[in-house]
């Protein structure tokens, strides 16, 4: 039988007795780990370990190069917009189009720090202020950041709360109106922000006797001058740039270019730049893809101590990073979205389960979705935003979304699920228990 131990109380007064250096010592003996065996020597480089990377940043999509490959002619056609803001004149509004990854946020910022540096060298006030709505999506934030990026001196700290909106307002207007310059504000993901947020900020010039402001709107989504009041389309849409997607062969001079700076010599199989560029080109063209792909199998093969990048990795980086990219874009999504994913992903298991075949079709979404939003309390949207939803999700690459003719019946949308990991992504959703016990109708109403 085993004893218990016991458990010896120390009178008060023995408690006081207890001189400093008996107390380090009950302290030191405490210590779960000496200090000989916490040194475990973790980030130690072994001999077989070898740096495959001279800078990994120069891999990353957030990173401006001095040359911008294939953009030669979106760059020229910026610029020259943009010139008149040389001579303290505002430039024309400009919406910039393209699907992910086509250089959008890279040639402005790369045509924006260069009229930036043309205006400081010339003694002109001129300024190109990005702001990323995906995070400063109301009028309230974007005035905050944009009046950050102008302050003088920390008394002139906005707050992230606390003020109206008037008041915001007229601080910031009376700040950027104190002399004669001009503004460029970039809103990065423009299709994330409200429409008064928005109108306001297309008015914005009314307040100014002597400063200017032009607006330069960035968007994915190619409906979204569509979508916006008429008030509005008629000053943001002044100039027009498309970015068309990448091809293959485009991409593969843009990793050829950066991976020759950024990684070591003779580290990459001869398969590994056309892989990338080829599964990128698939995607949309998408650069970004292409880069995080080549990064990423980098990354691999340095872990596995192989001195020589193969396909192999190349195969292991694409499933790491589609379920990363996924879980990431599905996680910032607004509700009201995310309810759209959910009816679509249910839709699908239910076809599954039920070995339905054909494919789902937009009356059959916004039927569930509607049912959806009320389990979470939420007023559901109407059937053409949630539509407009789709068509994000299919750039987005979530689905495949397909208009199809069922002639005098009219058009429709069929959907697939593109990402084999929307389901696992969505089962940690905040929104899941919510609509967990929302049941399938057995018989789909279509809209």
């Amino acid at each position: 039988m085993v004893s218990t131990p016991s458990i010896e109380v120390v009178p008060k007064t023995a408690e006081q007795s207890l001189s400093t250096n008996t107390l380090i010592q009950q302290n030191q003996s405490c210590s779960p780990i000496d200090d000989k065996r916490s040194t475990i020597h973790l980030f130690d480089r072994t001999p077989q370990q070898k740096h495959l990377f001279i800078n990994r940043e120069l891999l990353s999509p957030s990173y401006i190069p001095e040359v911008l490959p294939h953009r030669e002619k979106e760059i020229n056609e910026l610029a020259q917009i943009l010139f008149p803001a040389l001579d303290i004149q505002a430039p024309s509004n400009i919406l910039l189009y393209g699907k992910p990854g086509t250089g959008k946020t890279a040639t402005m910022k790369f045509v924006g720090a260069e009229l930036q540096a043309h205006g400081k060298a010339q003694g002109k006030r001129i300024y190109v202020l990005h702001i990323n709505c995906e995070l400063c999506n109301s009028l309230y934030r974007i005035l905050q950041h944009l009046g950050q990026q102008l302050i003088n001196n920390s008394q002139d700290i906005i707050p992230l709360n606390g003020l109206s909106i008037d008041t915001l307002f007229t601080k910031i207007t009376t700040r950027i109106d104190t002399c004669k310059q001009i503004i460029i504000l970039v809103l990065d993901e423009a299709d994330k922000i409200c429409d008064d947020a928005l109108y306001t900020l297309t008015r914005i010039n009314e307040q100014f006797r002597q400063a200017r402001v032009s607006l330069v709107c960035i968007s994915n989504y190619l409906k979204f001058v569509e979508l916006q009041d008429a008030r509005i389309r008629s000053s943001l849409g002044e100039e027009n740039i498309i970015f068309n997607s990448y091809d293959a062969e485009q991409l593969r001079d843009i990793l050829t270019s950066r991976s020759e700076q950024a990684l070591q010599p003779n580290i990459l199989s001869d398969s590994v730049i056309p892989l990338c560029s080829a599964l990128a080109a698939q995607e949309h063209g998408d650069a970004r893809r292409a880069l995080d792909l080549l990064r990423v199998s980098v990354e691999l093969a340095e872990r596995s101590h192989d001195h020589l990048v193969s396909a192999k990795y190349v195969r292991l980086a694409q499933n790491k990073i589609e379920k990363d990219r996924i879980a990431e874009v599905v996680r910032n999504l607004p509700t009201q979205e995310r309810l759209v994913l959910h009816a679509i992903n249910r839709l699908q298991q239910y076809y599954i389960r039920k070995k339905k075949a054909g494919a789902i079709i937009t009356g059959e979404i916004y039927s569930h979705y509607r049912e959806l939003a009320k389990a979470a309390h939420y007023t559901p949207l109407t059937q053409r935003r949630v539509a407009d939803f789709l068509f994000v999700f299919d750039a987005l690459g979530i689905i495949t979304a397909r208009v199809i003719s069922k002639g005098r019946y009219g058009r429709t949308t069929e959907i697939a699920v593109s990402s084999t990991e929307l389901a696992g992504i969505l089962q940690d959703d905040e929104l899941f228990e919510e609509i967990e016990q929302v049941k399938m109708k057995n018989q789909m109403k279509l809209l």
